[in-house]
């Protein structure tokens, strides 16, 4: 988003554009300041998701993606990746792993220029170009779009949605591009407000440091990450309908046959528009196998307390015991999937 320094990027002198993105957020903050939300901060508290905000991280993919989508996973966020194209095409096993820990990747320019100096076919190429790079990275065509600095004009807004982008600037700017330390990004970020959007970028190691905090904090006021909208540029849930207006169903426990002298229990405690947390139970040995059969489409994209392994498929995970207690969970993601619920094959010694 930013003017190289000191290998980031600040923001430009604002423009009378940029005045208008601002005075559009105002009005939207205002509509929307009465609606609630809810998260969880991490795969063990339990939330309800009533209206969503959205995170977004600018400039990748790098070379710290990997850690950014682990302390992502870890705190179960999904967020949007907007992506320059040429480190897409220099970096492609990232861009890919984006998308593989259910992230959502954006167009961010071919190479962070100011594009409202480039003339329209420049822009056309520009924007197609990095298109194709993370379309033939990760699989996954863009439908958003961030201009570099957040400098728009109205032949740039018209080529994005020719090529059927939405273009998304921010509401609220973490500063962590600027040397903002770890407080300071967790203080912006609590300025979201329900279908608000964020700035922050790839990269940066106070960003990762601030993240469990901004979802303690989202979650402290009812606040769920979600995905950005094609058609408003507004935070929604995951798989773009409204909030639910009652809390999801937690699920039953499943419970299997006593296999090689143990039992394993497994509940639903948490479940959310996009994907839901497992909770094993583990009764009658203390070194355990337990194997746990998933329903395609659904993928597990977080598991803790235990060692998994997979079969050929990805959708068959054995989970052995690795000293953390009898208890073990894990996350995963619906994909169009939300009736299905894992279920337990087996539960063995050793």
């Amino acid at each position: 988003m930013y003017a190289s320094i000191g290998g980031f990027r600040r923001p430009s002198t604002p423009r009378t554009s940029r005045l208008t993105v601002r005075l559009a957020v105002l009005a939207s903050t205002v509509a929307l300041s009465a609606a609630g939300l809810a998260v969880a901060a991490t795969p063990s508290s339990a939330a309800v998701c009533n209206g969503y905000v959205g995170l977004t991280f600018d400039d990748g993919p790098t070379g710290s993606t990997s850690a950014l989508l682990s302390v992502l996973r870890a705190n179960g966020v999904r967020a949007t990746m907007f992506n320059v194209g040429q480190n897409v095409q220099s970096n492609q096993s990232a861009a890919r792993a984006q998308v593989d820990a259910g992230m959502w990747v954006a167009n961010h320019s071919w190479n962070h220029a100011h594009m409202t100096s480039m003339s329209q076919s420049q822009m056309q190429s520009d924007l197609s170009q990095t298109n194709s790079a993370i379309q033939s990275a990760t699989g996954v065509r863009p439908q958003l779009f961030r201009p570099p600095y957040g400098e728009t004009n109205s032949t740039l807004q018209s080529v994005a949605s020719s090529l059927g982008l939405r273009q998304v600037i921010w509401d609220v700017d973490s500063q962590d591009w600027n040397g903002a330390s770890v407080s300071q990004i967790v203080s912006n970020a609590s300025r979201l407000q329900a279908g608000q959007v964020i700035l922050m970028h790839d990269g940066i190691q106070n960003t990762r440091d601030a993240i469990p905090q901004i979802m303690a904090n989202l979650s402290s006021r009812n606040l769920c990450p979600g995905m950005i909208s094609p058609s408003t540029g507004r935070a929604v849930a995951p798989d773009g309908t409204p909030p639910p207006t009652t809390p999801p169903p937690t699920g039953t426990p499943t419970t299997p046959p006593p296999s090689g002298g143990c039992t394993a229990t497994a509940t639903t405690p948490n479940v959310w528009g996009d994907r839901y947390n497992t909770s094993v139970t583990v009764q009658g040995a203390g070194n355990w196998t337990v194997v746990v059969a998933l329903t395609p489409p659904q993928r597990v994209s977080t598991t803790w307390n235990g060692s998994p392994s997979w079969d050929s498929t990805g959708y068959v995970m054995t989970m052995r015991s690795n000293g953390s207690g009898n208890t073990f969970g894990f996350t995963t993601m619906m994909n169009g999937n939300s009736s299905a619920r894992p279920q337990i094959r087996s539960c063995t010694t050793g």
